[in-house]
């Protein structure tokens, strides 16, 4: 018994968290977030699975710190970088650089939604968006929903995208069209709709996007903040 737990000590000290949500975050883009499970991340670390339970008690906690590194790691690139004082601006640039960032795993923003960041890294970077809308005329509370809203809209955007299109790395179309097309031939309009969703998904995005500011714009923004109507 001695013998034994003198031999597992060593397994456990050389594993963290850091090194278990990295590896975990490797082995994301080679199985998908339904392959990831705690004894796939355990051979990988060749370790055995117990031992990452020291660490985390079960997927979700593991879920809840890959997806704060994910955005540590995004705030660190994103740092080098002033936003911009326009909040839509600001906006524009925060939720861009979101989506990149999600794009670079697979599955990412399955992985990212629903979960809780494990410490306050995310703090700063939110109390500076926050403040840039207040600045801008915005309620704190139209605030903290304009930013809520346009955030969601980001994660359900990457949801979909990735859901639909090629893996990483592969050679693959994504969505058929043609196919979709020729199911829905008694639909026109729903047929027709099939480029525009599921096309070009970068323009889509943006024309996303673009909608979700002017709505903000219009309904969160109070009226004394709203610049005046351009003459003809």
């Amino acid at each position: 018994m001695v013998k034994e737990e003198r031999e597992a000590k060593p397994e456990r000290a050389r594993l963290d968290r850091a090194t278990v949500a990295a590896t975990a975050l490797r082995l994301l883009g080679e199985v998908g977030l339904e392959g990831l499970t705690l004894r796939a991340i355990a051979k990988e670390l060749d370790v055995k699975a117990p031992a990452l339970y020291w660490h985390f008690k079960d997927k979700q906690a593991l879920l809840d710190e890959m997806a704060t590194e994910m955005f540590r790691r995004m705030t660190a690139d994103l740092d080098a970088a002033r936003p911009p004082r326009d909040w839509v601006r600001a906006l524009e640039a925060a939720m861009r650089g979101l989506r990149g960032h999600l794009l670079r795993y697979r599955d990412g923003a399955k992985v990212y939604s629903g979960t809780h960041f494990t410490d306050m890294s995310y703090a700063a970077p939110m109390e500076g968006h926050l403040r840039t809308l207040v600045a801008g005329g915005f309620t704190a509370a139209g605030a903290a929903r304009a930013w809520f809203t346009v955030y969601s809209y980001t994660i359900g955007y990457v949801i979909e995208e990735q859901s639909m299109g090629p893996l990483p790395g592969s050679d693959g179309e994504g969505y058929d069209l043609e196919a979709r097309a020729e199911r829905l031939a008694g639909f026109p309009l729903t047929a027709e709709a099939g480029p525009e969703m599921f096309r070009d998904q970068d323009a889509g995005f943006e024309a996303g996007l673009a909608a979700v500011l002017a709505g903000i714009a219009t309904t969160l923004l109070p009226p004394t903040a709203r610049p005046a109507p351009q003459g003809p």
